[in-house]
């Protein structure tokens, strides 16, 4: 039940700052009032649930404050991914690595990839509020995009992955360098630059509201 409702969370169906109306999700589940409640108070636990004093519970809402501490604190766990990595990655680790096959910019791109990178698809254990702000990060709004024409699309699309591979070459590089002051800045980086592509869509959704 906890995973349904979560996915339910992620995937947009409950809306951030939705008011969780019990009788309907019961319905829609096709359970009882009392695993649902469970589910609320574990999901209220993790942050994608908040529970309001005589109220019920909502949909955590997203905030402008709430997507930089999440993101800041990705960026730190990234950042420190790769200083660990650059001590404890063994030789045959980083050849492993290296063995990796990258995306061709010419190839169709599939809806979901592996990481191109394993450091970038770590997720150190975090506990208290840092792994509920992880578990948050996972539905925050994703920015409309106007469409463009089907050739202009897979331009943009080939020139992005050709800028994403040479970015996790850069990454590849410097941990076979072992070098722990770049790689933790270069794994910085992409957390960074989301955060400003999320925090510009909210600007845009708070703006169509006033």
């Amino acid at each position: 039940m906890v995973e349904r409702l979560r996915d339910l969370i992620i995937q947009g169906e409950l809306a951030p700052g939705l008011k969780l109306n019990e009788r309907l999700l019961c319905e829609r589940l096709r359970t009882s009032r009392t695993p649902v409640r469970e589910a609320i108070k574990y999901l209220a636990s993790e942050g994608l649930v908040e529970l309001l004093p005589n109220r019920g519970a909502i949909v955590t809402p997203i905030t402008v404050t709430t997507v930089r501490e999440m993101f800041v604190l990705l960026g730190a766990l990234e950042s420190l991914a790769g200083e660990l990595a650059c001590v404890n990655a063994s030789d045959a680790d980083i050849a492993e690595i290296r063995a990796l096959p990258l995306p061709d910019a010419g190839a169709p791109c599939p809806r979901r990839t592996r990481p191109l990178f394993p450091l970038q698809s770590a997720d150190p254990p975090a506990p208290g509020r840092m792994r509920r702000q992880r578990h948050a990060q996972q539905h925050l709004p994703r920015p409309e995009q106007p469409r463009a024409p089907r050739a202009l699309h897979g331009q943009s699309l080939a020139r992005a992955l050709d800028h994403a591979v040479e970015e996790h070459q850069k990454i590849l590089d410097a941990l076979a360098r072992r070098d722990g002051v770049l790689l933790p800045a270069l794994l910085r980086k992409p957390p960074r630059n989301k955060m400003l592509v999320v925090l510009e869509a909210l600007g845009q959704q708070a703006e169509q509201v006033m």
